[in-house]
C-alpha cells in the first residue's frame, strides 16, 4: 500500500510538472483571433450559465416601474452601448473580434430570468470582459437596469433616445460634458415619474459636494461613477455652478390627503418615533447651503433616496449621517407622504 501511494504521489508530481512546462513553453493558444473549439465554447457557456443559475437561486425581483427606465437607459448609453450596441448606434466593429464577442442584448434577454439578469449585471462574468456594477451597494440601480433590459427588445431608436437622453459626442470639452449631463438632467426637469433628480434651484455648494462625493465614492452610485469618470475636479465645480444657475417652474400635484400628511410630517416631525422635522433643514430661508432643496423633486426620486438613507446605503457629503439617523424611523407610508408633499411644493 505504501508503494502504491508513493507511485500516485510521484505520478501527480510528474503531471503537475508537465502542465507547468506546457504553460511555460507557450504552447497553449490564447489568441482571440483563433476562436474556441466548439466543445470549449459550449463548455465555457455551460459553466457560466450553471454558475449564474445557482448564484441567482432565491433572488426576488422588486416590482418594475417606469421610473426605473430613464436612469438605467442613461447609464446603458454611457456604460454598455460601447460594447453591446443600441437602437441608436450599432456596436463598434472592434468588439466583434473580442472572445467571446459581447452579445446583442435585444436577442438574449429572454434566455435569462430576472434574478439571473441581476446576478450578471451586478457581478459581471469572468473571462468575458463583462464588468461588475461600479457600485456594489446600489442594488436599486442594478434592478433598474434589469427593468430596462426587459423593455429593451421593444425599443426603437426614438423610444430609446427619449429614455436615454441621447446626445452622443466624441468631444470632452466642457460644453460636451454639459450636454451629456443634460441628457438626463435637462433644466426642463426629468419626467415626474423618474428616479432622476431635478438639479434646478439647488445651491452650488450642495451640487459641488454631491458631485465630489460621487466621484470619490463617498456617495455610492454606479450610474454617477461612470458619468463622472472622465471629469476633473474643475469640471465638477463648473457643472455645479452651471446647474445652480438654472431655474424652472414645475407644476405638480398629488393626492391631497397624502400631501397633507406629508406637510405635517415635514413641518413638525414625530418626536414619538424620533423623526425630525424636514423643514428645519430643507427648503427654508437661511439654512445651510450644503442641504439640498426638495421642492419639485419627482416622487420616485425622493422615495428612493429616503429608502437608501433608511437602509444606511446612501452616503454623501458631510451631513449624510444626519439624514441616515433622521430617516431611520420613517415608515413606507411616511416616505410616500413626504415624497408627495415635496413634489407638490412649488420651486421658488
Amino acid at each position: 500500500m505504501r508503494i502504491r501511494w508513493r507511485r500516485i504521489s510521484a505520478g501527480t508530481a510528474v503531471l503537475a510538472a508537465a502542465g507547468l512546462f506546457v504553460a511555460w513553453a507557450g504552447i497553449i493558444d490564447i489568441r482571440a483571433s483563433t476562436g474556441h473549439w466548439r466543445i470549449t465554447d459550449w463548455f465555457l457557456h455551460w459553466v457560466m450559465r450553471s454558475s449564474v443559475r445557482t448564484a441567482a437561486l432565491g433572488g426576488h425581483a422588486p416590482r418594475f416601474t417606469a421610473a426605473m427606465l430613464p436612469l438605467a437607459a442613461g447609464h446603458y448609453e454611457t456604460g454598455c452601448a460601447g460594447c453591446h450596441g443600441s437602437p441608436a448606434m450599432p456596436r463598434p466593429a472592434a468588439v466583434e473580434n473580442m472572445l467571446p464577442p459581447p452579445p446583442n442584448l435585444q436577442h438574449v434577454n429572454a434566455t435569462w430570468n430576472d434574478a439571473e439578469l441581476f446576478e450578471v449585471v451586478k457581478h459581471g462574468v469572468r473571462y468575458t470582459g463583462m464588468p461588475a456594477w461600479p457600485s456594489m451597494e446600489r442594488d436599486d440601480e442594478v434592478w433598474a437596469m434589469v427593468a430596462f433590459l426587459r423593455e429593451y427588445p421593444s425599443l426603437d431608436q426614438a423610444a430609446y433616445q427619449r429614455l436615454a437622453g441621447f446626445s452622443a459626442t466624441g468631444s470632452r470639452d466642457f460644453d460636451a460634458i454639459v450636454k451629456s449631463c443634460e441628457g438626463c438632467h435637462s433644466p426642463a426637469g426629468p419626467d415626474e415619474t423618474s428616479l432622476i433628480p431635478r438639479l434646478t434651484d439647488q445651491s452650488e455648494t450642495y451640487l459641488r459636494d454631491s458631485l465630489e462625493a460621487y466621484a470619490t465614492g463617498k456617495r455610492p452610485s454606479g450610474v454617477m461613477k461612470v458619468a463622472l469618470s472622465q471629469t476633473s475636479s474643475e469640471d465638477r465645480k463648473k457643472l455645479a455652478s452651471y446647474f445652480a444657475s438654472q431655474s424652472v417652474v414645475t407644476e405638480t400635484g398629488g393626492p391631497s390627503g397624502m400631501i397633507s400628511r406629508g406637510k405635517v410630517l415635514a413641518e413638525r416631525g414625530d418626536r414619538t418615533r424620533g423623526v425630525a422635522a424636514c423643514a428645519a433643514c430643507h427648503d427654508a430661508a437661511g439654512v445651510n447651503e450644503a442641504y439640498p432643496r426638495l421642492a419639485g423633486q419627482p416622487v420616485p426620486y425622493i422615495e428612493n433616496q429616503l429608502g437608501l438613507f433608511r437602509r444606511g446605503n446612501r452616503g454623501g457629503g458631510a451631513y449624510a449621517d444626519v439624514m441616515t439617523r433622521a430617516a431611520a424611523g420613517l415608515s413606507d407610508e411616511d416616505i410616500q407622504a413626504l415624497a408627495a408633499y415635496y413634489e407638490a411644493l412649488p420651486q421658488d
